[in-house]
């Protein structure tokens, strides 16, 4: 299951930490393209184009359907070439062109028409990051490591984004965009470049089999797959229901929510540094039952708390808990199932259904009269299912 241990020291020192020396300005950057407009998507909607609440939702529906099939897609077709930097390229020119259409255009439909074409395929990028260091034989912990590089993007690029909005007016987040996208597509030439001189890494195994070289079973597989859907559902539920949590349930004002969120994220950084560092002594399984054990716990002391000391003293658990889930998560997929880049974007895509679940979670525990701790307590029992899941797909896996 671990690749990294599998494989020759030799080429693993050769490949991983060239990969990563190679890589590990990019993640920033392109994260960060992704971000500022993502989390500013709505801000950019009403901002730029008098878009009322309907109309942010459908155009977030549909992007996030461009979104979903081009995670599927693009990194498959960079399977079947074995190449993921050339479309990693693409993904840069496609965000400087998303913002160039935003820049020059005051119509709606026309936006829409350039999120979708554009904005759903640019946002594969980092996916592709993460494929291009598996093919490049990058140990776990590497690839963990540079997880934590796209989480300080998450801490970030919100902050970053508003306060270019707010200082220089909407639009002004265009031209930070097209820059990010000119930076992505400078780092990627140069990681092209870079590839092209040392010649070319060797190829992965046959991507039909796992990195163990045994058949991969469809079993484990969709069990994993059940797990993380679960466990993204709850991250996302919880982040929705924090703040009428903490403003309803505790009675504090809402600046608490803002300040519980931000720790946990600031938080999550060391977390995955250390995760990568005990990557290289215990199975990503192992590692990843401690993270649903903490998201238990953290979900499970959310329905009973009742003041801020407690709400910030539980948010070491919630960083830990989907700490695992984004680190470990991503190389457990790419260890599974074949090929990388698919690997990658399926993980990307069970936090967009994730997402979609957390809706029933959400209306689940107002709805039984349980308040809005009653969805705290309804991710405790989804977390633990999850690592039911995960037990059993142990089961399933065949063994190295």
């Amino acid at each position: 299951m671990r690749t990294g241990q599998d494989q020759p020291a030799g080429t693993h020192r050769q490949h991983g930490t060239e990969s990563t020396v190679a890589t590990a300005a990019t993640p920033l950057l392109t994260s960060s393209a992704a971000l500022c407009w993502g989390l500013q998507f709505a801000l950019l909607l009403v901002g730029l184009y008098d878009a009322g609440p309907a109309d942010v939702g459908w155009v977030l529906g549909v992007y996030n359907a461009s979104g979903f099939v081009a995670a599927l897609g693009i990194p498959s077709w960079a399977d079947r070439r074995r190449d993921y930097l050339l479309p990693l390229l693409v993904c840069g020119a496609l965000t400087l062109a998303l913002a160039g259409t935003l820049a020059i255009t005051t119509a709606l439909p026309v936006a829409v028409v350039a999120l979708v074409v554009l904005g759903g395929p640019a946002g594969v990028g980092v996916s592709l990051l993460f494929a291009d260091m598996k093919h490049a034989k990058a140990a776990p912990s590497a690839v963990i490591n540079t997880r934590a590089i796209v989480s300080f993007a998450w801490v970030a690029g919100p902050p970053l984004a508003t306060f270019i909005m707010d200082a220089l007016g909407n639009r002004a987040i265009l031209p930070a965009l097209a820059v990010i996208a000119l930076l992505n597509i400078a780092t990627t030439a140069g990681m092209i470049a870079k590839r092209r001189a040392a010649k070319s890494v060797d190829p992965d195994p046959d991507p039909t089999l796992h990195a163990g070289g045994q058949p991969v079973r469809r079993a484990a597989v969709a069990l994993i797959v059940g797990g993380f859907v679960a466990l993204q559902a709850t991250n996302s539920a919880a982040v929705s229901v924090m703040g009428l949590f903490v403003t309803d349930r505790l009675g504090l004002p809402l600046i608490w929510s803002g300040v519980a969120l931000g720790i946990s994220a600031l938080l999550e950084i060391p977390a995955l540094l250390l995760i990568g560092k005990l990557s290289r002594r215990f199975s990503s399984q192992a590692i990843l039952a401690t993270g649903c054990i903490a998201g238990v716990a953290y979900y499970a002391a959310m329905t009973v708390l009742s003041g801020p000391v407690l709400l910030i003293a539980v948010q070491p658990l919630n960083a830990w808990f989907f700490g695992t889930v984004a680190g470990i998560g991503l190389t457990l997929f790419q260890d599974l199932i074949p090929g990388p880049g698919f690997a990658s974007g399926l993980f990307t895509n069970t936090r967009r259904i994730g997402a979609i679940v957390s809706g029933v979670i959400i209306a689940a525990g107002p709805g039984m009269g349980l308040g809005y701790q009653g969805v705290f307590g309804i991710c405790a029992g989804a977390a633990f299912a999850a690592l039911i899941l995960f037990g059993l797909s142990r089961n399933t896996t065949p063994k190295a």
